[in-house]
């Protein structure tokens, strides 16, 4: 039997995130159209976000470990088909709840898939140069994703309607799965007999779904109140469970040595730190660009689109080269100083900006993400053995989301607050919203700076670890 392509499997995994952060990011534009088009209240609206959100954080943990358990080629496979599925229903969709139940079941696919793609990856590509390059090239997919999402999705909706960003998902995904077939190499996981913890899976779903759900409504109902405060401590109370529960299991979902490895302990923490700012600069500086600056869709897509542009030039350039030349851990330090310098200068933001001057600085310097991610990436699956590289996996890209979601919710929150305060202060619509948009940036420069600090304290070379190998450019 012919061996997998390398290049195609890493094609497969890379279409397929990207198809995921495309999907996260392509919606924001056109929600005004989808509520228009279906009818949904002001509340009702951000559930077309929050179902996707809630689902894909809450399985993404229990997905990875099933991955290792039933196979990861098949878990790929699975999650591909229902995303896809989910994206033709989305498109179809007459009504608020078939919308947002389309979008739950996107959110599961996406998990699904998502959860296993770095495990296969590593298994993939083991020479470290090789993997170095291969993690850029996925890392890029999902750093870029986002801004280019924003500018298809302006695209799609002013030309065609809103329908069609999901439509989209239909060739791609048909694609991806036959090529996913032929592509990924077979394995036939360790049984379900090896890993099976049902009231362990029961827990950690139920805790991170009440978690997330919690933090998505921090805006409506206020960070503390009874409703907020209630569900935190339940989330914390099943999450605790979890953990009480994989001490004693004789098998457990989450083997806690895992947590022990100071590497993939450190790098977890370092991006739950360092993606709630980043996730929250994208979504708030669309928001001052065209609630401040009055930019329209497409062009907020196109005014951030350099920044897409200098993270995957980076992260596809040169990250790879560095990591093997300096090591993963000085590649994260530096990515990490430029993307403080990102937020640093957003808290100087005047109402009446120049793009050239205001923010084109702004979205060269997130070249900082491009080195970063890629880094870090590689330090969260350090290590995991084989066996647990799906676990591994789905755990990195669970902090992902759970920082995401608290990026967006404590820091829009933030500016809000600001902005209201101010409002009623009699200062302008304008100066209200920057000043509050100034308030969230600053709290994310405080958030990359402990980022900064922790990654520089955890990830030290271990003693005895092999040094970087010092490559001389040609």
């Amino acid at each position: 039997m012919r061996a997998p392509s390398r290049p195609l499997a890493l094609t497969v995994l890379a279409s397929a995130m990207l198809m995921t952060v495309l999907d996260g990011s392509i919606v924001t534009v056109a929600m005004p159209a989808m509520q228009a088009d279906l009818g949904f209240t002001p509340a009702g609206l951000s559930w077309v976000v929050n179902a996707y959100l809630i689902a894909f954080g809450s399985f993404l943990l229990l997905a990875g470990r099933l991955g290792d358990l039933v196979g990861r080629k098949r878990m790929f496979l699975a999650g591909t088909a229902v995303f896809t599925a989910a994206s033709v229903l989305a498109a179809v969709a007459a009504s608020p709840g078939v919308l947002i139940a389309a979008r739950f079941l996107q959110g599961a696919g996406s998990a699904m898939s998502s959860a296993v793609s770095l495990g296969i990856l590593v298994t993939l590509f083991t020479e470290p140069r090789e993997r170095a390059r291969a993690i850029a090239v996925f890392s890029f997919t999902g750093a870029a994703g986002a801004s280019l999402g924003q500018v298809l999705g302006g695209l799609l909706t002013d030309a065609l309607s809103w329908n069609w960003i999901f439509f989209i998902n239909l060739p791609i995904g048909a694609a991806a799965i036959a090529l996913a077939a032929r592509a990924l190499p077979a394995d036939r996981g360790l049984g379900l007999r090896a890993g099976a913890d049902a009231l362990g899976a029961l827990l950690v779903t139920a805790g991170l779904m009440t978690g997330i759900y919690a933090v998505v409504r921090i805006e409506e109902y206020g960070a503390g109140s009874a409703h907020t405060l209630g569900l935190g401590a339940l989330a914390l109370a099943l999450l605790t469970g979890f953990l009480f529960r994989q001490r004693r299991a004789a098998t457990p979902l989450m083997p806690l040595r895992m947590l022990r490895n100071r590497s993939v302990a450190g790098a977890n923490l370092v991006q739950l730190l360092m993606v709630a700012p980043l996730f929250a600069f994208q979504v708030l500086t669309a928001l001052y660009l065209q609630q401040v600056q009055g930019y329209g869709a497409t062009a907020t897509g196109l005014a951030m689109l350099p920044a897409a542009l200098v993270i995957g030039a980076v992260s596809l350039g040169a990250a790879a080269r560095l990591i093997t030349r300096f090591g993963e851990r000085a590649v994260l330090l530096t990515g990490i100083t430029l993307l403080i310098g990102v937020l640093g200068l957003l808290t100087r933001l005047p109402v009446h900006a120049s793009y050239v001057t205001d923010l084109l600085p702004v979205m060269l310097l997130a070249a900082g993400f491009g080195l970063a991610l890629p880094a870090l990436t590689a330090l969260g699956m350090s290590g995991a053995d084989e066996a647990d590289a799906g676990l591994a996996s789905g755990l990195f890209n669970t902090t992902q989301q759970i920082g995401m979601a608290l990026g967006v919710a404590v820091l829009t929150t933030l500016a809000a607050a600001r902005t209201e305060t101010l409002d009623a202060a009699g200062r302008t619509a304008a100066e209200a919203l920057t000043s509050g948009y100034r308030l969230a940036f600053g709290v994310g420069t405080g958030l990359l700076i402990t980022a900064l600090a922790v990654a520089a304290t955890l990830l030290r070379p271990r003693a005895g670890a092999p040094k970087p190998e010092v490559v001389i450019a040609a």
